[in-house]
């Protein structure tokens, strides 16, 4: 059975079990796409832009149009309050807050600024800004993502998804 049909297999499941997440619908939406119009390389020949660590490629985010000289960094949490694995990652993201010194912590979402703070609150997640912007000006295609910008607003180091407890370490470390 190849990954496309496990994936459509596990939905049809989650259809029969009345348990299906608004991300596993995303989730078949895109493999269907990749696999109709895409060519799907081995695991080896795949981009590591796509998982875990992603080089900063030295992006600016004058989006956000935020004076960065004001801290040595800035980690901007991209999320969305109906991600799942943004939720998995709360006891993560808490962990962040406490030992966050120097750096700026702003949470970007999708969503209004109202739903980000109660989604925050909900989780206990503690930042020192929210904001409401389209993801994609920020050239983050999927959440959570973590970004770490300096001081003159570019992007250092990135990372997607939900993070493996060496790439926890890895961003911990960065602080």
């Amino acid at each position: 059975m190849s990954r496309t049909q496990q994936k459509i297999r596990s939905v049809q499941v989650a259809i029969e079990n009345d348990f299906l997440h608004p991300w596993t619908i995303g989730e078949l939406s895109r493999t269907i796409l990749a696999s109709r119009y895409l060519t799907i390389k081995p695991a080896e020949e795949v981009d590591k832009h796509r998982v875990g660590s992603l080089p900063s490629n030295r992006r600016s985010l004058s989006s956000l149009d935020i004076n960065w000289k004001e801290h040595k960094q800035t980690l901007v949490l991209a999320l969305s309050s109906n991600c799942h694995f943004c939720t998995a990652s709360a006891d993560f993201y808490r962990k962040l807050a406490e030992k966050k010194n120097e750096t700026r912590f702003v949470a970007v979402f999708p969503q209004p600024v109202q739903v980000g703070k109660d989604y925050l609150v909900r989780l206990g997640i503690t930042v020192d800004e929210v904001r409401q912007l389209d993801l994609n000006q920020l050239g983050v295609h999927g959440t959570p993502t973590l970004l770490f910008l300096d001081d003159t607003g570019m992007v250092t180091n990135s990372w997607t998804g939900l993070l493996s407890m060496d790439q926890e370490a890895e961003v911990m470390s960065k602080l």
